[in-house]
């Protein structure tokens, strides 16, 4: 065990005393392990960026809710827009019909939406995403109240001209003073900003859901019109109460829009669960191109080490002849440049995985990514594999090598 552990010593000695000898070479080798690794590295962290924004998005879209509409989200199969087109629009009096029709229901909300600017003196956000909503929608969308307060059936009852706003748009028009109590102006009308919307982030690392305004939808109703676009939420208390309560949801829509037994449903049920069965599917077709494309770095990685490796055992023949005719032993030798092999890889690891924390930095400019320990962890042990699988083949070779005829090459 002693010799063994000197040898380990030894061959780490050795392995650095000849990639700084051939620091060129070493470069060159250690830049095919570096682009592998960033590729590694950076498939994971965005595929533990992505994990984490879908699991933040459904607890943000709620997984005990479930949402009402004209249109169903189309994921899988055929989307029959010339049928849906044709059915009738949801109405804001549904909510109050079904709070009563679905008595398993914690809370029922209707909200409509459109994409609007909105000014305060000579500062102005554009292409905010203006909220007309019922006072429970604040409940049913899981949204909190950082500062002020929230409109309340008051508040929708006299159609108040008063708007709650998100982070963005505080941004924009309040970077340096209190948003509460200032009046802003929304299609030429005056509101009174009453309160502040804690920050949510991105909607599946893409959409900001800071660029919003929220308002009573009566008073939404004297700017735009409720005739399209109106979405209904039916909250439970969990999951499982969703599951019985989705048919008692089918039930009461179909009671309150009058139809027949035969006749089809003319609404979509749309649910927090339709955006897991999708991302699923389109995780594995990630993953899998992810993997293809990383491995295929690595095994060209690799082949670049194994190669740098051989020349190294045939310019070093001389020297394996003369320590094995001083007594060292084949698994000695072997081992010797399978440390090699492993530090070269080892070395272009760390380089890959400093680099990688940029890269991480760029690409959630742009996207979703996390770089976290464990894939770290893994992207140096990675690097420890590669080296002794693509690293064997040579020290095999230097170890079988006869001591004779390499004390006589030349």
């Amino acid at each position: 065990m002693r010799r063994f552990l000197i040898s380990i010593v030894e061959g780490w000695r050795i392995a650095l005393s000849a990639i700084w000898t051939n620091k060129m070479r070493a470069i060159l080798t250690t830049t095919c392990i570096v682009i592998g690794i960033v590729s590694v590295t950076a498939m994971n962290t965005i595929s533990n960026g992505i994990d984490r924004a879908f699991e933040e998005s459904m607890e943000m879209l709620g997984r005990n809710v479930v949402f009402v509409e004209k249109w169903p989200w189309g994921f899988g199969g055929e989307y029959k827009w010339w049928e849906y087109r044709n059915r009738r629009e949801m109405e804001v009096s549904y909510a109050d019909k079904l709070q009563i029709l679905v008595p398993s229901a914690a809370d029922v909300s209707a909200r409509a939406s459109r994409s609007t600017s909105i000014r305060y003196q000579d500062r102005m956000a554009e292409s905010v995403g203006l909220i007309g909503a019922t006072s429970s929608y604040f409940r049913t969308a899981g949204i909190n109240i950082e500062d002020g307060r929230a409109f309340n059936e008051l508040d929708e009852q006299r159609a108040a001209r008063v708007v709650v706003l998100g982070g963005s748009v505080i941004d924009v028009l309040f970077p340096n003073e209190d948003p509460i109590g200032k009046q802003v102006r929304i299609r030429g009308q005056r509101f009174l900003v009453i309160g502040t919307i804690e920050r949510q982030g991105n909607f599946l690392g893409l959409e900001d859901m800071d660029n919003q305004m929220l308002m009573p939808v009566t008073s939404f109703s004297t700017i735009y019109d409720l005739n399209w676009g109106v979405q209904l939420s039916v909250q439970f208390a969990d999951e499982n109460q969703l599951i019985d309560g989705e048919y008692e949801v089918i039930g009461a829509m179909r009671q309150i829009r009058g139809l027949d037994p035969l006749d089809d449903d003319d609404f979509a049920i749309n649910k927090a669960a339709l955006f897991e069965q999708e991302f699923q599917s389109m995780k594995m077709i990630i993953y899998g191109i992810g993997i293809f494309l990383t491995g295929l770095a690595l095994f060209v990685g690799g082949i670049g080490v194994m190669n740098i490796m051989f020349v190294s055992v045939k310019e070093r023949t001389k020297e394996i002849g003369i320590r094995k005719a001083v007594g060292a032993k084949s698994w000695e030798i072997m081992l010797q440049f399978l440390m090699e092999a492993i530090v070269i890889c080892l070395i272009g690891g760390l380089i890959g995985v400093l680099l990688s924390i940029g890269v991480t930095s760029l690409i959630n400019q742009f996207f979703v990514a996390h770089l976290d320990w464990t894939t770290v962890l893994n992207a140096i042990l990675i690097c420890a594999i590669v080296g002794i699988l693509f690293g064997y083949l040579p020290s095999s070779k230097a170890a079988k090598s006869d001591p004779i005829e390499s004390l006589r090459y030349e």
